[in-house]
């Protein structure tokens, strides 16, 4: 799909905002499928849902975006596998449910799968010329493990390690492996604004004074500051008085620094919220040009914090966000408004997500 291009300044100081259109024209939507989605990596779920052998749980990526049908798959030897659910005969989703197989196996006509994607056997094909070929197994996407999450992507456009790189550096020391998914935690919310505006206020610091009082209250607005990555970027929230902190670790980058929080974005549409309770993850999914759904996943390390300091509370910090998104996403549609400018100082990380997105967007 054709959409007229748009671009950012790279010297922030000169730079304008996203054209009023790209929150709100449909053609931007879909075009964002294709350009951003598919070409990302995206949270394919829980390392702790696939473990036994022969389990496979078939779910949608990106569910109401993408809606790309994919399954996770342990052989044998417990190998798990992100494989496309779709059959390469007709077309028909393969796995139509959670549980335990021997092979994978279509039920529309009959073709069966090894655990490990690739084509076994097919009724009636005996005279058919060239067959099977490589084109005849699920394709496997690639899958990789962070801690309690599991990322895959349809055609990632750079490498894992690239993107989750500044992540590990930062918070490699907690013992990741061992948090455990909070179902009171874990909630979707639905919320009337695109889903670039969400990102947009969750990356520039300028909001915390007006929007969050109570959040101010235990942060360090003097010392809250952005670092950009390649394909992310990092909030750091320092925590203010007595407010919990990071116990860091010798040779920490932030060795010597009260650090309440480490607020990671993902390149398009992941959050991975660090607290010393341990991790809010947070996943922006576009259902449309004006509504997106925002899931929180929270896995907890030390649950004795969980009520206090910058990690506490945030249902009411999500609710005060989800207002004024929205009244934002009301402007945008605005005959009169066309495009704003950046505070130097506080809009580090939007004008870097804007960056990105004309990137993406430019390659179609």
């Amino acid at each position: 799909m054709t959409v007229g291009k748009f671009e950012i300044d790279p010297d922030i100081r000169r730079a304008s905002t996203l054209p009023a259109r790209v929150y709100s024209g449909d053609e931007y939507f879909a075009a964002q499928k294709d350009l951003v989605f598919a070409r990302t990596w995206q949270w394919a779920g829980d390392a702790t849902r696939v473990k036994a052998a022969g389990h496979v749980l078939p779910f949608n990526l990106l569910e109401g975006c993408l809606d790309e049908p994919l399954v996770l798959v342990a052989d044998d030897d417990a190998t798990v596998r992100c494989l496309s659910n779709v059959c390469t005969h007709r077309g028909a989703i393969v796995v139509e449910g959670e549980g335990h197989l021997k092979t994978l196996r279509c039920r529309y006509h009959g073709r069966r799968f090894g655990l490990d994607g690739k084509f076994a056997a097919m009724p009636e094909f005996e005279t058919t010329v060239g067959f099977p070929s490589p084109r005849d197994d699920l394709l496997q996407l690639p899958l990789e493990r962070f801690g309690p999450l599991l990322f895959t992507g349809i055609s990632p456009a750079f490498p894992f390690e690239e993107w989750i790189a500044p992540v590990r550096a930062r918070v490699a020391w907690m013992p990741l492996d061992s948090f455990v998914r909070d179902k009171v935690g874990s909630q979707d919310y639905l919320i009337n604004a695109n889903w670039a505006l969400y990102c947009d206020n969750y990356l520039e610091e300028f909001h915390i004074p007006y929007v969050h009082p109570g959040l101010a209250e235990k942060l360090d607005y003097s010392g809250y500051r952005t670092e950009r990555f390649r394909y992310g970027n990092l909030q750091l929230g320092v925590a203010k008085g007595a407010a919990p902190a990071f116990d860091l670790p010798a040779g920490h980058p932030d060795e010597g620094q009260r650090i309440a929080a480490f607020y990671f974005w993902l390149f398009p549409n992941l959050m991975l919220n660090f607290y010393p309770w341990g991790l809010s993850l947070n996943v922006v999914t576009p259902l449309s040009a004006g509504r997106c759904r925002v899931t929180f996943q929270s896995y907890v390390w030390r649950p004795e914090l969980l009520d206090e300091g910058a990690g506490a509370g945030l249902h009411n910090v999500e609710m005060e966000d989800e207002e004024v998104v929205e009244s934002v996403q009301r402007g945008v549609r605005s005959r009169i408004y066309e495009r704003g400018r950046y505070s130097e100082r506080r809009e580090v990380g939007t004008h870097h997500f804007h960056e990105l997105l004309a990137e993406f967007m430019g390659r179609g």
